[in-house]
């Protein structure tokens, strides 16, 4: 048996997954007291970008040469950053929060597994990341297991609930695929515009559509599980895609619906039942080989000019202007040179080439 080695990413998108798993069932209580799904998910969003918006602000009141190491959105950013507003901030909330209303807790939050597989199909198919097959057979067992939750026999089939959630995970798998075009750019800066845009639609329209805001308890307790589930997470999956690319980072993201089925067995009472247990077992064979995966290989590093938060690495032996910031880490544009060599790695911000 592979041994399953921690790197820094993966410890990041861990995290990211424990966040954001643990919203799911928590959400699922909030949609308990009368609240309307849409409204919910533009109150979670909101909150998210409403928290994180001050906590950026009081970064660079109290540590402006922390916030300075990072490298701010551009004018040609905007493009990716709509389209990922529009997929994860606005459609997969959405989908995720009907779903909840139709679906018991632990089995939804066990059916978010299929935003990894989406993540790592989307990445493979349509940008050309290497996936070998080791990751493939991981995607196959975390498919088989989401089937089995999904089904619910006799003539209905798929129930919609479920058929919601899958929606959900493929709009969250585009989004993480467009985020990495922009994961050299400040994480809380991103999430932040992302979870503001997103939140203020979605509660726009659930407002026009009829809905009725909670009392102040009800908002404040959505604001904090936006803010932790879906903001700070977010924040460590970008930074965690720096160092993974998109489809590992899905795979380490896997993790997430465990933590929001014990959660959810724990809140709700649900029995633990053989179907469950099934899909736990197919799923946490999935998540281990992805997690023991070993690239390594020589590799050609071409010119590249980018701009991200940096140090002084093999991959960055690059000379300084006048108007470059001093100290490290720090962020510029800077061009590296043409590198061959071979080390473990995977398709993080420098090791994006073909196979």
């Amino acid at each position: 048996m592979r041994a399953v080695t921690f790197t820094p990413g993966a410890l990041l998108a861990l995290a990211s997954a424990a966040l954001f798993g643990a919203s799911t069932p928590l959400a699922k209580l909030l949609l308990g007291d009368g609240v309307d799904p849409w409204l919910l998910a533009g109150l979670l969003y909101l909150g998210s970008g409403l928290g994180l918006s001050l906590a950026r602000l009081g970064r660079r009141l109290r540590a402006p040469a922390e916030a300075e190491a990072e490298a701010p959105l551009r004018r040609t950013d905007i493009p990716w950053l709509v389209l990922v507003v529009a997929s994860g901030g606005v459609a997969g909330p959405l989908l995720l929060m009907l779903g909840l209303a139709r679906t018991p807790a632990s089995s939804a939050a066990l059916l978010l597994n299929v935003e990894g597989l989406a993540t790592m199909a989307i990445a493979w198919v349509a940008f050309k990341e290497n996936v070998d097959r080791r990751l493939l057979a991981g995607a196959f067992a975390i498919l088989a297991a989401a089937v089995l939750l999904s089904w619910q026999g006799g003539p209905t089939g798929v129930g919609l609930g479920a058929l919601a959630i899958v929606g959900a995970c493929v709009a969250w798998g585009l989004d993480n695929n467009l985020t990495r075009k922009l994961s050299g750019a400040d994480p809380v800066q991103i999430a932040a515009i992302k979870g503001v845009v997103a939140g203020a639609v979605n509660l726009t329209l659930a407002l026009a559509h009829g809905a009725r805001l909670p009392g102040p308890s009800g908002i404040a307790a959505a604001g904090v599980v936006g803010f932790f589930g879906y903001g700070v997470s977010l924040v460590l999956f970008v930074l965690a895609l720096r160092d993974l690319g998109t489809a590992r980072t899905g795979a380490y993201f896997s993790t997430a619906p465990f933590i929001g089925a014990a959660l959810s067995l724990f809140l709700f009472r649900e029995p633990l039942t053989i179907p469950l247990a099934a899909a736990a077992v197919l799923m946490a064979g999935g998540v281990y080989l992805h997690l023991s995966e070993r690239h390594e290989h020589e590799h050609l590093h071409e010119a590249m000019d980018h701009e991200h938060r940096h140090v002084h690495d093999d991959h960055h032996r690059h000379t300084h202007g006048p108007g470059d910031p001093p100290g490290e880490p720090h962020s510029h544009r800077h061009r590296h040179p043409p590198l061959r060599h071979k080390h473990p790695h995977y398709p993080d911000l420098h090791h994006r080439h073909g196979h």
